[in-house]
Formats: C-alpha cells, sequence, structure tokens
C-alpha cells in the first residue's frame, strides 16, 4: 500500500496494536528492518498531523504514526474510565513491549511533547531520541486553579461519560465538511491552517446515516477533559534534571505561546545538563509541523541524522529489529 501526501510516495501499512481494553490503531511508513520513530500528535489531534512532515524525513528510518486512546480511529476507553496523562505514558511502553524494543526515539507535539517529558524523566536509559514540537514542559497550575480545574473536568466528563451512552442510541450532531472544517479551524485557535484542516479532520469524523452529505465527530468526546500530569516549577526542574545524554531537540512555533518566559528554567536546566540537547525556533503556529513542514524538516534531518544515521555499509541503521529484540529478552530474563 502507498500513501500520497504533497507529491511524494511513501510506502505504509495500517495496522492494530494490542492493548489490554482492546487496541490502538497505527500506521508505519517506510523501513520495517529496523526500530523506527514513534510519532504521537497532540490534545484532540491524531496521526494526521504529521502527514505533510513525514515525506520530508529521511527515509532511511520508518515513522510509526499512532493515534492515541479516544482520538482518531483508535477506539474508546469503556465508560466509566477517565483519560489520564499517565495512561499516555503506559502506552508508550505497552507498544515497546509489543514490538520488543529495548528503546524507543520519539517524535512528539503538544500534549504528546509533554507526556514524552515524563517520559524522558522516567526512562531516560530506554529512550535514544526525542523530538518535541512546541511544549517542553509539563503545564503549572497555582493550587487554587487546579482545585478547580479537577472539579470542572470531573464533572463535565460525567455529562461526557452519560452522553457516550447515548451516542449508542442516537446519532450525534451532524454537520457538512465545509462547516466541519471551519468548526477545527476556530477550534484550534486558527493555529493548523484551513486548507491543512483536513488532515485531521479526516479521522475525527463519521459520515452520518441519516443525512448522506453530512458527518458527526466520532473522536471521545470525554478526551475534552482528560487528566494532565500537572506539576510545579520545582518539581518541572527536578523532572529536567533526570534526562541527561539523551538527543533531544525541541522545536518552537514562532507564533506560539506554549513554550514561554515559564519554560526557560527546564529549557536552562535541559541545556546544562545534557550536551545532546537542541533548541530551535521556527515561523509558524502551534501547529508549526503541520503548516511548514519544510522549515522544521531542515532542522529535524541533520539531528536525526546526527543521532540515528544509516550504516554506510548496508543502509541498516543501528541495530536490527532481531538485534533488538533479542537485547530485549535477556532484558526481561533479568527482571
Amino acid at each position: 500500500m502507498t500513501t500520497q501526501i504533497e507529491g511524494t510516495k511513501r510506502e505504509f501499512i495500517d495496522l492494530r496494536i494490542p492493548m489490554p481494553w482492546g487496541f490502538i490503531v497505527g500506521r508505519w511508513y517506510g523501513n520495517r528492518n529496523v526500530r523506527p520513530i514513534l510519532a504521537l500528535h497532540g490534545w484532540l489531534d491524531n496521526m494526521g498531523t504529521w502527514n505533510t512532515l513525514i515525506p520530508l524525513l529521511p527515509e532511511h528510518l520508518g515513522i510509526l504514526c499512532i493515534d492515541l486512546p479516544g482520538h482518531g480511529l483508535s477506539p474508546k476507553l469503556p465508560r466509566g474510565i477517565v483519560y489520564h496523562a499517565v495512561d499516555y505514558v503506559c502506552v508508550i511502553l505497552r507498544i515497546m513491549d509489543e514490538y520488543r524494543w529495548d528503546k524507543v526515539s520519539i517524535l512528539a507535539h503538544s500534549m504528546s511533547s509533554m507526556i514524552s517529558f515524563i517520559f524522558a524523566s522516567l526512562y531516560s536509559d530506554r529512550l535514544d531520541m526525542l523530538i518535541s514540537i512546541d511544549i517542553v514542559r509539563t503545564r503549572y497550575r497555582n493550587p487554587s486553579t487546579q482545585i478547580s480545574f479537577i472539579h470542572n473536568h470531573i464533572e463535565k466528563y460525567l455529562v461526557e461519560d452519560d452522553r457516550l451512552q447515548l451516542a449508542n442510541q442516537m446519532e450525534p450532531p451532524a454537520y457538512t465538511r465545509e462547516q466541519l472544517l471551519q468548526i477545527m479551524y476556530e477550534g484550534t485557535e486558527r493555529s493548523v491552517s484551513l486548507e491543512n484542516c483536513h488532515h485531521i479532520l479526516n479521522r475525527n469524523i463519521t459520515k452520518s446515516t441519516k443525512y448522506p452529505d453530512k458527518y458527526y465527530f466520532s473522536r471521545d468526546g470525554r478526551v475534552k477533559y482528560y487528566f494532565e500530569f500537572t506539576t510545579s516549577p520545582p518539581f518541572a526542574a527536578e523532572l529536567a534534571r533526570k534526562i541527561r545524554n539523551v538527543p533531544y531537540c525541541v522545536i518552537k512555533g514562532s507564533q506560539s505561546n506554549f513554550i514561554d518566559e515559564q519554560s526557560d528554567e527546564v529549557i536552562e536546566i535541559l541545556k546544562s545538563n545534557n550536551p545532546h540537547f537542541e533548541f530551535h525556533e521556527v515561523e509558524g503556529t502551534h501547529h508549526v509541523h503541520l503548516n511548514n513542514p519544510q522549515e522544521v524538516a531542515a532542522i529535524l534531518n541533520p539531528f536525526i541524522h546526527k543521532h540515528r544515521p544509516p550504516m554506510a555499509e548496508d543502509g541498516v541503521v543501528g541495530e536490527t529489529m532481531d538485534q533488538e529484540n533479542a537485547k530485549a529478552r535477556k532484558r526481561k530474563s533479568k527482571l
């Protein structure tokens, strides 16, 4: 199977990755003989967020994109279960276990950049490359704001959980495709350009059975009220100190405020403790990788070639999947 993105063909295979509650869906682009880069999307988005960037990345490495639980075409979690950032950290570990990876390379955006920051601090020995788009730390809230946040999210989650039951009995409101594109454009505060909204929208909607020319949002509404891994500046600073000797590239969108002065301490710690840390700014919004993939790729390609280069003698990158699987089995036998 091949796909056509921005005029460039890149082979892929669609797959399901087993999880304790069922599965998540993935799409593996390119080389399947070596461990790929695991691509993780942002909040309320899906793997379509990488459509314009993937054709521009080095072809010696595959890219495994996933739809996180509740997003895109991945199934929803069972009713009564809340979405939490820690669960998404566990998804990374479960994918590694499924493919018997001893280490993982991650390409992340937004919410997943927060998740990957946590993962890097907890499992730096199992991470060999991290690329974060437009977020570099966990979110901070003062105690009173955090209490209000938790209360409101619980109440709204319960409403959405009840709606999930109703959705099995009646179809949600439907809209024309043009209306949905506009809704998404405004919903991202115009971070995703209107011409690029379809890349994400396509996996978030389902065709109406009542109205032949309309669609409805089919992602899990409960995801809107997922629980973040919220920290304080001292906590985030300590997390950053745990990340050493991990190739770590952060790209900020110039028009975005997701990386601001509150991120300075974490960035300085990463710079001082990690000789492989890079920070770059590229013209664009929070979805800079989707709207301006050429400039993002111009930074990422040298970084990827430096830290996961192709082997000159045979074109194979680092260890083959068989070699990595053998390492993983050996590590497990010691547990």
